[in-house]
């Protein structure tokens, strides 16, 4: 039987690149313990918003998917409620994101798409966890605690985008950009 190659390209390449290192800061958050159940940095996230401004929309689904994929793969929750809860949290980001991105960037920066898509992706989750895990209404009691976590961690997280996308930027002390809105 002969072997068969599969033809890739450098955007492949690229994606199995910027996909790797999002995993791995997934792995690295996974064993951080949180104060509260369920509330996480989101620190694979940066690497979906910086490859949303630089390589554009589909890229950074690809990036996101296979995160979400390999990191439940990898952690042994692959098709379990945690990976659901996962899935439907970066479908919903991602969505928010392709709807952000047709928003005005003179008014809307990186750091206001990582809000969004922060309060986006804990609603994906509430919702899932409303509809089949504890489907009673006093889930509805979590959103405040989730709504002030995906502010904060957010903010942070675009911040630290806006940061490493200046930084990128040739001869960024010349060009100086303004600090980016929220």
């Amino acid at each position: 039987m002969k072997p068969t190659h599969i033809q890739t390209t450098a955007d492949d390449h690229r994606i199995a690149k910027l996909a790797a290192f999002a995993i791995a800061l997934h792995m690295i958050e996974a064993v951080i313990p949180s104060p509260l159940p369920g509330v996480k940095p989101g620190i694979a996230n940066i690497v979906t918003l910086y490859v949303l401004t630089q390589y554009g929309f589909a890229t950074a689904a690809w990036v996101s998917i296979l995160r979400v994929f390999a990191s439940s793969l990898l952690l042994g929750q692959f098709l379990s409620p945690t990976f659901a809860l996962s899935l439907s949290g970066a479908i919903i980001s991602l969505l928010m994101l392709w709807l952000a991105m047709h928003l005005p960037k003179k008014y809307f920066s990186v750091v206001s798409l990582s809000i969004l898509a922060a309060f986006a992706h804990i609603a994906g989750q509430l919702l899932i966890v409303r509809l089949w895990l504890i489907p009673h209404a006093s889930v509805s009691y979590l959103i405040p605690i989730f709504a002030i976590a995906a502010l904060f961690f957010g903010l942070i997280n675009g911040l630290i985008t806006a940061k490493l996308i200046y930084n990128k930027t040739p001869n960024a002390e010349s060009n100086k950009p303004e600090i980016p809105s929220i």
